[in-house]
């Protein structure tokens, strides 16, 4: 895309929320839903498919591009970017990199447009971020495969009309412990043994829905496995997790810039002693420390992005961002809370909302424990030889 044309684009998803997303956002709250004019709005805008490739109808976003979008978006509550997401992100990927062409003809275009929501089925109750411990199982029966297990935490699944399972073929020689014979294949909603769970009652994040996945012997033809090649799927998890990553990075950036402008809205008009709590000095630091971190963050994310795109680095530095933009948005939430006072602890207030949305960022797509393991890895290669 021109550069001129991506900034016409941005300017508009830009008004868009703060005009008509960040209105909604107590409705959001309360309902649990997002309102279908805003879901309308956001497919007419091309949100459904801004990094899927242009030739089956997205907008084809660079990964620097992705992050400025994703600063622009996260703006607002995080249920809005989690609409339309996991199409983009880790489930759309999955195909982009690693669906035969027959897979991306049939899928990607629902996709882009918003007709149909993808889930990515990979978290299991004993494989989280580390998905070795993965247990759903793909026995090899006549004309395909029969899948077999359980997935939980899947976002999207109460809606979606595409599943990305994650299952465990056997390997040549048998061999399907770790992270070997993990293969992944395009489960449709509906299929026979397919049964999703009751949404899940989280402590944030409300209008983004998280369910169970059952799969009692679900049936799926041979031109379901993706790529037609068993033992991809972890390599398919693990490329498409490292781009979400940084995209999860940058949604933290616009959410930590938000909390900021709330908290210095807050300051400039709450009085205390007869003058605004903004010429105390403890209340400056604690601004200074909020905006500091997130000018630090956003250089990171732009940074990483950057390396993304050129090839140079696509394992460390989305885990870098990832690490340091999902911890520092917690640390602005708090402070945030402190600056409102009593106030910040009360339902009806921004920040008190955001406070708790904002805590899930460090342990989907990777905790903060799994990418410090990933970080110090890329580090200590060849280190010694």
């Amino acid at each position: 895309m021109e550069a001129a044309d991506f900034e016409a684009v941005l300017d508009a998803i830009r008004t868009f929320v703060r005009k008509e997303v960040v209105p909604a956002e107590e409705v959001i709250e309360k309902t649990d839903e997002i309102p279908e004019a805003i879901r309308a709005k956001a497919a007419e805008m091309g949100l459904f498919g801004y990094a899927l490739p242009e030739e089956y109808g997205g907008l084809g976003f660079s990964m620097a591009e992705d992050v400025r979008l994703a600063m622009e978006v996260g703006h607002t509550a995080p249920a809005f970017r989690s609409m339309f997401g996991t199409n983009n992100g880790i489930a759309g990927q999955v195909l982009v990199n690693f669906g035969t062409d027959e897979q991306k003809q049939r899928y990607l275009p629902g996709l882009a447009a918003g007709d149909t929501i993808a889930s990515f089925a990979l978290t299991e109750p004993e494989a989280g971020s580390d998905p070795s411990g993965l247990r759903t199982r793909a026995v090899r029966v006549e004309g395909g495969y029969l899948l077999k297990g359980q997935k939980r935490f899947i976002t999207n699944a109460t809606r979606a009309d595409l599943f990305m399972v994650f299952a465990r073929t056997a390997t040549d020689n048998g061999d399907t412990e770790g992270t070997k014979g993990i293969s992944v294949f395009a489960v449709e909603s509906g299929s026979e043994g397919l049964t999703i769970g009751p949404k899940d009652e989280k402590m944030g994040q409300r209008g983004a829905h998280t369910a169970e996945v059952f799969l009692d012997d679900v049936f799926v033809p041979e031109s379901a496995l993706i790529g037609g090649v068993e033992g991809e799927g972890f390599s398919a998890a693990m490329r498409s997790l490292a781009r979400g990553r940084l995209h999860i990075a940058a949604i933290c950036v616009g959410l930590a810039q938000r909390l900021v402008e709330e908290s210095v809205n807050h300051a400039a008009t709450s009085r205390q002693g007869g003058r605004p709590i903004a010429e105390f000095q403890q209340v400056q630091a604690m601004l200074a420390d909020s905006q500091s971190e997130v000018l630090a963050g956003r250089a990171m994310v732009l940074e990483a992005a950057k390396a993304y795109d050129d090839g140079s680095d696509r394992r460390m530095a989305p885990s870098c961002a990832k690490l340091f933009c999902s911890e520092m948005v917690d640390r602005v939430a708090d402070r945030a809370v402190q600056i409102h006072g009593g106030l910040g602890y009360m339902r009806s207030v921004a920040v008190e909302r955001f406070y708790r949305d904002a805590r899930l960022f460090r342990l989907y797509e990777g905790t903060s424990e799994v990418q410090k393991v990933i970080i110090a890895k890329q580090m200590l290669k060849g280190a010694g030889r």
